[in-house]
């Protein structure tokens, strides 16, 4: 590395051959790379190479190839694709739920100008989102209306703002619940002005709980499902359709937080609670999320009665909250397409799982373990997914994680583990590739020491 240049060296000062700004950025590379990025990023990446030079840390002659391997290498985002080897069919860390096929063909199509709000017939403006609407109702026939929103948070604080306003929402202590990131849904509900009447206690709360705190300053009445976790042992709580007929004779909204994103029940996660059901038993409104097990974008879903979705769609906050275009394109895309990766993720067949799994080891001179996989995203909690996993050196999980294509495995009882079960079977060559390249840079570091 050359010594940096003292001030006095003007005669020798190699920070006089730096190339020009103007002629680096002339170089035909650099000029076409100006059409796929904007100009600020391009310059940046010149301005640094420059410095580079000027505080000796490169030659000056090396300056115009640093700028052209910095823009060979620069994606468009930060963003980096990964395979998920974990297990975990809905991880929040890694995006949660991966679009299939018809909601990316969506995505494309809508990345444009589009008819989000605008009827093409008549020229006039529509109502947002009819399509993704339409493919709700159809997937869900029990539902009267539905409103898209950007997220679940969104989707319940709109829902409780908006029935209750500054009035009671009445909720049991045994959903007071806390979720990723110290986010507590106690304190969003009562951020816009809504008191939170607590009911019954943390284990066991009964229908009178609910009747007794009914009253003229009631706004609702929530029930949350506690996806991510589970109180077990002396315990009781109130079905829904239980407490719907008192809520209706209160004239109370019934609001049904569900969170994992069932729309109909489903065989393996007989526990979970899904939409058509709820909205059988008696509530007025049922939230869920579009990126968990309906395998869809990041979305805040409302179905329920026609009166109360309306009452939703009408209130000040719900323009502050709503889905935009791209959101809207994938979620009909998700609803109207093939079955989403996330539920062919999780009715792998265990015995078809291991067919492939052992396959891929044997390419690798791997053995394969048992493992459990598991929903994930605050869904199934507690239910294991049978499967299995190829068990590689736990030195592996670094490398396959910083490599490319990145691997996210899992380690345990010191073996690193790759699940195939979320990762479709055209990817296995790219994962054996990804193992490969992971052992060569394990065993060139260990050369170097």
């Amino acid at each position: 590395m050359p010594a940096p240049p003292q001030p006095g060296d003007r005669g020798t000062d190699p920070r006089r051959h730096i190339p020009r700004t103007d002629h680096l950025l002339a170089h035909p590379a650099v000029a076409a790379a100006s059409a796929a990025m904007s100009d600020r990023v391009v310059r940046d990446i010149v301005h640094a190479a420059q410095d580079r030079a000027r505080a000796g840390r490169i030659p000056p002659e090396q300056v115009q190839d640093e700028i052209l391997a910095a823009l060979g290498d620069r994606p468009v985002t930060s963003l980096r694709p990964v395979l998920n080897a974990t297990g975990v069919i809905i991880h929040t860390n890694l995006g949660r739920a991966p679009l299939s096929p018809a909601a990316r063909e969506a995505l494309q199509d809508a990345a444009g100008y589009t008819d989000v709000e605008f009827d093409l017939a008549t020229g006039a403006r529509s109502r947002r989102g009819a399509g993704a609407r339409a493919a709700l109702l159809a997937a869900c026939p029990e539902a009267e209306d539905a409103l898209v929103v950007n997220n679940g948070a969104a989707a319940l604080l709109l829902a409780t703002t908006a029935l209750a306003g500054t009035g009671e929402v009445v909720l049991s202590r045994g959903e007071l619940i806390e979720i990723g990131a110290g986010f507590r849904l106690p304190d969003l509900i009562t951020s816009t002005g809504a008191q939170l009447h607590e009911v019954g206690t943390t284990n066991r709360t009964h229908l009178a709980d609910y009747t007794d705190a009914l009253g003229p300053g009631t706004g609702c009445v929530l029930r949350i499902h506690t996806s991510n976790y589970r109180i077990i042992g002396f315990t009781s709580e109130v079905p829904l359709a239980e407490l719907a007929g008192p809520c209706r004779d209160a004239a109370v909204p019934l609001i049904a937080d569900l969170g994992s994103g069932l729309l109909a029940p489903e065989p393996l996660l007989p526990d979970e609670p899904d939409v058509a059901t709820a909205l059988r038993d008696g509530a007025d409104v049922v939230i869920i999320s579009g990126d968990k097990l309906l395998g869809g974008p990041q979305a805040g879903i409302l179905l329920g009665s026609a009166e109360v979705i309306a009452r939703l769609a009408r209130h000040p906050l719900a323009r502050a909250v709503r889905a935009d275009k791209l959101a809207l394109a994938a979620l009909e895309g998700t609803l109207v397409g093939a079955v989403p990766p996330v539920l062919d993720a999780l009715r792998t067949d265990p015995a078809a799982l291991q067919e492939r799994t052992v396959r891929l080891a044997a390419e690798l001179a791997a053995t394969v373990v048992p493992h459990e996989g598991r929903v994930g995203g605050g869904g199934g909690a507690e239910v294991p997914l049978p499967g299995w996993a190829i068990s590689l050196e736990p030195g592996l999980a670094g490398p396959l994680r910083t490599g490319d294509p990145a691997v996210v495995t899992t380690v345990q009882g010191g073996r690193c583990l790759l699940d195939l079960r979320c990762l479709p079977a055209e990817e296995d060559e790219r994962v054996a590739r990804a193992v490969a390249a992971a052992r060569s840079r394990t065993v060139g570091e260990v050369d170097r020491r």
